[in-house]
């Protein structure tokens, strides 16, 4: 407006917009402002760009709106919630087409519990930037530790939960207890010295962290940054049983195992012996099953060898070698007989050819062997011819039975020139074998 209206009366009043902007300058002038209050209500959307926020007065019934980016709440450390005391930094804003007014806030700070909260949050990034809720550095627990180590409240809840149930699952469980403060400045300190001297003991083969539940303020010690660092530099197992499910303490994250209640730690450390001994009932079934499978089928599979010829009768394969044997030799009896009677048969046709065709055959048909006997003494030579005899020669006839000795009168040749038959010079021939 270029110049401020005058006083307004019925008959000169202000038109809307004048208002509007005069309120609008008059709030704009107050500045930048920090307020504090608890939120009743939360409009936000990830796909808003701005969200909107009701922040009520904790002491009197009044309430004031807030406007803030999406992306603030998202960046926030730990996420508001209704219900939460909140410090907001922001500027008074009059928006002059609605008449409407707000806070455009460009901060918000948790006070409170909040404000421990975001300091834990903050602990647990930097803790696990250092790597130290890698869980590549957690220690599996001893599957039947030898002894437990309890650090709990003295006579408290967790203490009887974690010792009812551990001896109820397994009897002849060990616990070497150190009772100390779990809440307010002395519970750091002492849990410290128990770890401390837990560890030093080399009978304790897992340790207990236990806790019953609380409120944020007394489940603080558990989150401070010396005892965190403290038991990830341990070499014997932590658990971390701190309060209840939706508790989450810095400890949880930095011992090598979170159970959600005392309870729960006591069953995940101690085994259940009847459980153990109905598994090793079950076990022990399976495998003496097994067993009688095995040997079963071992049986079938001798049977079914010792079913074979070759083992039903051992002496089968030497019986049959026996029979091979014994009939070869049979046949070759067989064989060798005709072989022997054939030859016998060839050398009695022989012998009687011989007989026939022999000197002492011819003779007995009348035939006689003529003979001259030389006078120089040489044996005497069988006459083939008249040639081989000149008159006056000795002669020696031989016949069947005896020889006749004469003489040759003469000599006289046939009229015509004929050889001996071929019987004559068959039997001449075989007498000459015969006289030498």
């Amino acid at each position: 407006m270029s110049e401020s209206p005058g006083p307004t009366t019925a008959d000169s009043p202000w038109h809307v917009h004048t208002v509007n902007e005069k309120v609008k300058g008059w709030i704009e002038r107050l500045g930048h402002l920090w307020v504090e209050g608890q939120i009743t209500q939360l409009n936000m959307k990830p796909s808003w760009k701005l969200s909107y926020i009701t922040l009520r007065d904790v002491s009197q019934e009044q309430s004031i709106k807030l406007t803030c980016s999406t992306q603030t709440l998202r960046n926030l450390p730990v996420p508001v919630k209704n219900g939460d005391r909140v410090v907001v930094y922001g500027k008074p804003a009059f928006y002059a087409v609605r008449g409407e007014f707000s806070l455009w806030v460009s901060q918000i700070r948790p006070v409170g519990v909040g404000e421990m909260l975001a300091r834990i949050e903050e602990l647990k990034r930097a803790l696990a930037a250092e790597g130290l809720f890698d869980p590549r550095l957690k220690r599996p627990l001893p599957f039947l530790p030898n002894r437990i180590g309890l650090i709990t409240g003295r006579e408290s809840a967790a203490e009887h939960d974690v010792l009812s149930v551990s001896r109820d699952r397994w009897p002849a469980v060990r616990f070497e207890t150190i009772n100390t403060p779990v809440q307010g400045s002395q519970a750091v300190p002492a849990i410290l010295d128990a770890l401390r001297t837990l560890e030093a003991d080399p009978r304790v083969d897992v340790i207990i962290v236990a806790r019953g539940g609380g409120s944020v303020e007394d489940l603080l010690p558990f989150s401070e940054e010396a005892l965190a660092r403290a038991v990830s530099s341990m070499t014997t197992p932590v658990v971390s049983a701190i309060g209840h499910e939706p508790d989450n303490p810095v400890l949880d994250n930095v011992a090598d195992l979170r159970a959600a209640t005392p309870t729960d730690a006591a069953k995940r450390v101690v085994p259940d012996v009847a459980a153990e001994l109905s598994l090793i009932a079950e076990l022990r079934g399976r495998a003496a099953g097994a067993l009688r499978s095995w040997v079963a089928n071992e049986q079938r599979g001798l049977a079914s060898v010792r079913s074979r010829p070759v083992l039903a009768d051992p002496m089968l394969p030497i019986t049959r070698a026996r029979e091979v044997v014994e009939d070869a030799r049979s046949r070759n009896d067989r064989a060798l007989g005709v072989l022997v009677r054939t030859a016998r048969h060839q050398v009695e046709s022989l012998r009687a050819r011989v007989n026939a065709l022999g000197p002492s055959q011819t003779l007995r048909r009348g035939y006689a062997v003529v003979q001259v006997v030389p006078r120089d003494h040489t044996p005497p030579q069988v006459i083939t011819t008249v040639d081989d005899v000149e008159p006056g020669s000795q002669l020696r006839i031989r016949v069947l039975d005896g020889s006749v000795t004469a003489a040759a009168m003469g000599v006289q040749k046939s009229p015509t020139n004929t050889q001996t038959a071929p019987d004559t010079e068959t039997d001449t021939e075989t007498e000459e074998s015969t006289d030498e």
